[in-house]
């Protein structure tokens, strides 16, 4: 699986490097993404922009990554997608489930926004 991680200090970001999202790609970008996640990170960008097609093995691994992030107070966001992916995602109600942006100016936008609201949830409960 070819990919690229720039991990920033509020976020990384996570370039998936693939046409296809599918079952042979699935289980290793399942253990990538837990691997970040593992590594203190709280905040992920997953860039889908090369990803032109996704199947439900595909769509399984992003809502590992998506519950993962979750867990801590953490988000999880796709930018990017296809037509074809969104559309995918659209039919299955996903778009519900997982934050989809524009592109990664968005994401990064999204992440600031999801640290501001948590602290602000943190000094509501001290």
């Amino acid at each position: 699986m070819k990919y690229a991680v720039d991990k920033k200090e509020q976020f990384v970001l996570f370039t998936l490097m693939e046409e296809k999202l599918d079952s042979t790609l699935s289980p290793q970008l399942k253990s990538e993404l837990l691997t970040v996640h593992a590594e203190g990170y709280k905040n992920l960008i997953l860039d889908m922009a090369s990803v032109k097609y996704a199947d439900s093995s595909g769509l399984s691994a992003l809502l590992v990554g998506n519950r993962a992030f979750g867990e801590e107070g953490g988000i999880f966001i796709l930018s990017s997608l296809q037509e074809h992916v969104l559309k995918l995602m659209k039919i299955s109600m996903l778009d519900k489930v997982f934050k989809v942006v524009e592109d990664n100016e968005a994401a990064a936008e999204a992440v600031f926004i999801h640290e501001i609201e948590q602290g602000a949830e943190k000094d509501e409960e001290e």
